[in-house]
């Protein structure tokens, strides 16, 4: 990408009414622009992100045996009614229809889904499956926080559907370690504790994976002894880690950067979700979900990697893996040259940002390509070029080095 025909403005100066570093560098260096209070418009930058978060969950639910799918937005009030969540989910946002028609703005999928299986399950045959979806949810938050809590966002939502507890059991089990899989892939897994949350009445505990930041909204219990985390609603009625049975404890900030949790038979009973046993009997089908929001994902990863001169983006979701930075010269040799190198690291498949502005000087290109934070900057110069060479530098990383311009792309690869 020419960096002279991206759609995007940076701003120097931080916002006087941040909230979250993460939605503050976001859109400063050209990511996210706010529509309205929790709405967000993902501008190229941004979208390049958002779809390499969403790839790398899509292919972890692929290989947990999920298949994808695409549910509604727009939802049938009587499905929440059937469920009695109408009147009693907090968030949800109504709208009215034609005539005397009401709908729900969908902020889960729990009233689409299990109607939806209800229409392929009829034997323990049919039986174990799980879909998922990557789809906008809204929700009427009453205060939205940046990224990190909007009204309107992107997420992945996954249910499985199962014959038996034990058969959930595992099944969840299993997602818990991918959860952590693709945590560990965005480049937070370090931060992230699964923390017990309570499961309500069909189940001890729910899970929630929290990410431990000063920007985060929950207060979260971790044990020094086992690493296993609380959250603040049932620390009151849990004294000691219920792991390892140490009462010694951390508190911290955290964000929810996802969820799993038990349902049972909550959702398919009110569908008359069920299916037909090897003996013949009826019962109910057992149902788990796991969630992960996207874009507060984003902002996470934001939260855990940055310093004083803007994002740095782990290379698994960075928008571009470098950075060409052109220096102006009198020499038509560093165009060229940089021109270059931008067509072959292309032509291999490594993605590029290159910054062939003439009107820009050397220290406002350095200080965008800080803030903008991709994982490499190649400085192309009279003085690199003098040698053959570039100058390679890590954003994580202080130094710089000279490399030769036919060995950059395989330090690249």
């Amino acid at each position: 990408m020419l960096q002279s025909k991206l759609f995007y403005k940076t701003v120097k100066e931080k916002s006087a009414d941040v909230e979250s570093i993460s939605s503050d560098l976001l859109a400063r260096a050209g990511f996210i622009d706010q529509l309205m209070a929790g709405v967000y418009t993902f501008l190229p930058l941004g979208h390049r992100v958002l779809k390499n978060i969403e790839n790398i969950i899509r292919r972890n639910m692929i290989e947990a045996d999920g298949q994808e799918i695409l549910m509604p937005v727009l939802q049938p009030k009587e499905n929440w009614l059937k469920t009695g969540r109408w009147n009693n989910f907090d968030v949800l946002f109504r709208i009215k229809g034609s005539g005397d028609k009401e709908y729900a703005m969908g902020p889960t999928h729990e009233e689409v889904v299990s109607p939806l299986a209800k229409k392929n399950v009829m034997s323990y045959r049919d039986l174990p499956f799980a879909i998922f979806q990557i789809q906008t949810k809204f929700r009427d938050e009453l205060r939205a926080k940046g990224i990190l809590r909007t009204r309107e966002f992107l997420m992945k939502d996954l249910y499985s559907f199962h014959t038996s507890q034990e058969d959930l059991d595992k099944y969840y089990d299993k997602m818990t370690k991918v959860y952590f899989n693709v945590f560990k892939e965005l480049g937070i897994g370090k931060e992230t504790y699964l923390t017990l949350a309570s499961g309500g009445t069909f189940s001890k505990y729910s899970h929630e994976f929290q990410m431990v930041t000063e920007a985060g909204e929950d207060l979260i219990y971790i044990c020094n002894k086992c690493k296993t985390a609380i959250n603040k609603e049932i620390k009151v009625e849990t004294p000691v880690c219920p792991s390892c049975s140490s009462d010694s404890f951390e508190e911290k900030k955290a964000v929810e950067v996802g969820n799993i949790f038990k349902l049972g038979t909550k959702y398919s009973l009110p569908f008359d979700l069920k299916f037909k046993d090897k003996d013949g009997t009826e019962k109910p089908v057992i149902m788990g979900c796991y969630g992960i929001g996207l874009s507060r994902a984003m902002g996470a990863v934001v939260e855990a990697h940055n310093d004083e001169r803007g994002i740095i983006w782990p290379k698994s979701v960075a928008p571009f893996l470098a950075h060409i930075i052109e220096l102006k010269s009198e020499k038509k040799a560093v165009k060229t040259t940089s021109g270059k190198i931008y067509q072959d690291l292309n032509k291999i498949g490594i993605q590029v940002l290159y910054d062939d502005r003439d009107d820009k000087s050397a220290g406002e290109k350095f200080a965008e390509a800080d803030m903008m934070g991709t994982p490499y900057r190649i400085v192309v110069s009279e003085k690199t070029l003098a040698k053959n060479s570039v100058e390679l530098k890590e954003r994580s990383k202080k130094e710089f080095k000279l490399v030769k311009i036919k060995q950059l792309a395989k330090l690249l690869k």
